[in-house]
């Protein structure tokens, strides 16, 4: 079976190789050639653990190809995905330029039947204005091709895309006819031999269900972040409530953890999108909103914690970050909460060690970037530091915020050594305090 998938970012790379990797005929197509000549040498523009040699390897059991040219390939297949940026708007509201641009390249190069899969998230009602597109695209050229459009919403974590791909716990389908769906049971079949997991439905509902699955898990966390809040007010201990609650088998004991914020590419635009998709349908999502609110508060609870250490006097004062990625296992800066936490700190007149195992290329070029924007020239006193103990030296204060493995058990009489303070917050409760406190560090955590 042939297929092409548009869009070779996160999405788009790790779906095309996992399908390769399982005999799929992949084409991947993107507008950037550079992009396309690395991909072609087997070197990839993100970090996810698996996928470098993955790709490598379908490219030279020739499984996987890549091309700028999505016309060469148009009459080759049946299915297509489309797997192209939809980024935030202003408002919050998902940009659909990229989407419908392919939907408009298909319409005006299209012989025979095509199945165009929207892999992208998108918002509900797109799936109508990619079938319009097309159509129109027919209309004016004056030919009659029959076609199906699908969604198949994607729920990958980075981190552990591959595993989710190759394994899912579930796969969802938007379909509109028999057709599409014999061609959607056809390509997923060999994913699911023992227990056939996809879920057919209307495809509203498959655009639906990728905003829902979302907001869901967001608000878990703000919940847990509100309550971890609380807790600390009245002397209660969130992870022990965390327990108490999470063996309830209604409840469960998934992202039910305490923390300084979520990011990301997913979690912060979908829950924004939907929100405004909600406003456009005259209807408040009152819960979602509020845990945006309570997201975005979470992002500087380290901060004022900080504050509060040093009597809002942190003009001078050294300050380690351990983390910059949104979440362990990727390089993904986007709504990062350190970058709230640097923010903050540098306008606060605070000099800032940071480090990160893969991150740090990135976060170079989009700290100097954003900040460059928000901080004056000469208050920007950043380090990008070589390992752990680099980033500590000197330090007054030492922030977890991203919990990395390496971040677990570090030698701790070394890092007390290299710190000229001794306080520690730690931003994702990994550390134990009784242990902390007998090493003679200052440790706080969240809640």
């Amino acid at each position: 079976m042939k297929i092409v998938i548009v869009g070779t970012g996160y999405v788009g790379l790790v779906s095309g190789t996992c399908f390769a990797e399982m005999g799929v005929d992949v084409t991947c197509v993107d507008i950037d050639r550079q992009k396309i000549e690395n991909l072609e040498k087997g070197i990839i523009p993100i970090y996810e653990p698996g996928l470098e040699d993955m790709v490598q390897r379908n490219i030279k059991a020739e499984r996987l190809h890549f091309t700028t040219n999505l016309t060469s390939v148009l009459n080759d297949i049946q299915v297509i995905f489309s797997a192209v940026g939809t980024p935030p708007d202003a408002d919050g509201s998902a940009d659909l330029k990229y989407v419908l641009e392919v939907a408009r390249t298909i319409g005006q190069n299209m012989q025979q039947y095509v199945l165009l899969v929207t892999k992208s998230t998108v918002p509900v009602g797109t799936a109508s204005l990619v079938r319009q597109t097309i159509q129109m695209e027919l209309d004016k050229r004056g030919v009659y091709i029959e076609f199906d459009i699908a969604s198949n919403p994607e729920f990958l974590k980075e981190g552990d895309a591959i595993k989710d791909f190759m394994s899912p716990d579930r796969v969802v389908v938007g379909v509109e006819s028999e057709k599409a769906k014999e061609l959607m049971t056809k390509l997923y079949r060999p994913f699911l031999l023992n227990n056939f997991r996809v879920i057919f439905m209307d495809i509203l509902s498959a655009e639906m269900t990728k905003y829902a699955a979302n907001a869901m898990l967001a608000t878990r966390i703000s919940f847990m972040n509100d309550m971890a809040n609380l807790c600390e007010r009245v002397g209660a201990n969130v992870n022990m409530v965390r327990k108490g609650i999470g063996t309830d088998q209604r409840i469960g004991g998934k992202f039910l953890y305490a923390g300084c914020g979520y990011g990301g590419s997913c979690f912060p635009k979908d829950v924004k999108a939907l929100i405004q998709t909600a406003d456009q349908n005259g209807y408040e999502l009152r819960v979602l909103k509020a845990v945006e609110e309570v997201n975005a508060y979470q992002k500087q609870v380290l901060f004022h914690k900080l504050e509060k250490q040093f009597q809002s006097d942190l003009s001078g004062k050294t300050i380690s970050i351990w983390g910059l990625s949104f979440k362990p296992n990727t390089d993904d800066m986007r709504e990062a909460p350190s970058l709230v936490l640097i923010e903050k700190l540098l306008k606060a007149g605070c000099k800032v060690r940071v480090f990160d195992p893969v991150a740090m290329p990135e976060a170079k070029k989009i700290i100097r970037t954003k900040m460059a924007e928000l901080i004056p020239e000469d208050s920007f006193n950043m380090y990008f530091a070589n390992d752990i103990y680099d980033a500590v030296l000197d330090s007054d204060a030492l922030m977890l915020v991203t919990e990395w493995k390496e971040f677990r058990m570090p030698t701790w009489p070394v890092v007390k050594k290299a710190m000229t303070g001794l306080l520690i917050l730690d931003g994702r409760n990994i550390y134990d305090e009784n242990e902390m406190n007998e090493l003679g560090f200052n440790y706080q955590c969240i809640g």
